[in-house]
């Protein structure tokens, strides 16, 4: 997860806007999942949290879902939200005790734009076992898509459709020296995504929904639907 001051977005250009706007989009979709699905969601989670005024989407898709009670965070980093009624600063990535488990557990689970920033393949994949564990009923990740072409974080456009040991040495090169280190951007494909999920298969129907921009994909939501045991 990325610290405080390193992903700098004028936050009046057009860029701002669209990621603005996908950030709403997302919760569209979240509403429209859980109604479909008639679930009552009692608590939530999400994880990844950035503090209220970071900028002008800091925490947005949950602000626009309307919960107003129990929701908890988990972050790698020291916050300051009024949205949370209970923060742990801790890696996603790391293990969890089962008290951890029990007092973050929650109906709802949400990570949005987390996933790119934690690391390795192997990171990735116990984030998403970690939400697994936390997930009474569902779950949202959201992420960039590797092969928009734009990528988002640096702006240069197709650079990171090279296999991605050749992108970050050109990212050096450039001077990227923050996004060029795999512990802090690791993008997905579609297929990766489902890769690093196979493992909570067995618990949850898993589904990726896409976002588009200019008619290109530009964002991967995986969805999580806990079966009935």
């Amino acid at each position: 997860m990325l610290n405080q001051g390193q992903y700098i977005i004028n936050q009046n250009s057009l860029f701002s806007y669209l990621i603005k706007k996908k950030r709403i989009e997302i919760s569209d979709i979240i509403k429209h999942e859980i109604k479909k699905k008639k679930l009552k969601i009692n608590s939530v989670l999400d994880i990844g949290s950035s503090s209220d005024k970071e900028s002008i989407f800091s925490n947005i898709i949950l602000k626009n879902l309307n919960f107003t009670s129990n929701i908890k965070s988990i972050t790698n980093r020291k916050i300051q939200s009024k949205l949370f009624k209970n923060i742990l600063i801790k890696s996603i990535t790391k293990k969890f005790s089962k008290k951890i488990i029990k007092n973050f557990m929650s109906d709802l689970v949400l990570s949005s734009a987390t996933i790119e920033h934690v690391g390795s393949y192997n990171n990735q994949k116990r984030m998403i076992e970690n939400i697994g564990l936390l997930t009474n009923k569902i779950f949202f990740i959201t992420t960039p898509y590797r092969f928009f072409p734009i990528e988002i974080h640096t702006k240069i456009p197709l650079l990171h459709f090279l296999p991605k040991k050749i992108f970050r040495k050109i990212l050096n090169l450039f001077n990227y020296n923050f996004f060029s280190k795999e512990k802090n951007l690791n993008l997905l494909s579609i297929n990766e995504l489902k890769i690093i999920s196979k493992k909570i298969e067995k618990k949850f129907y898993l589904k990726i929904k896409f976002l588009k921009t200019f008619f290109f994909i530009s964002n991967l939501i995986l969805i999580g639907i806990k079966k009935n045991d």
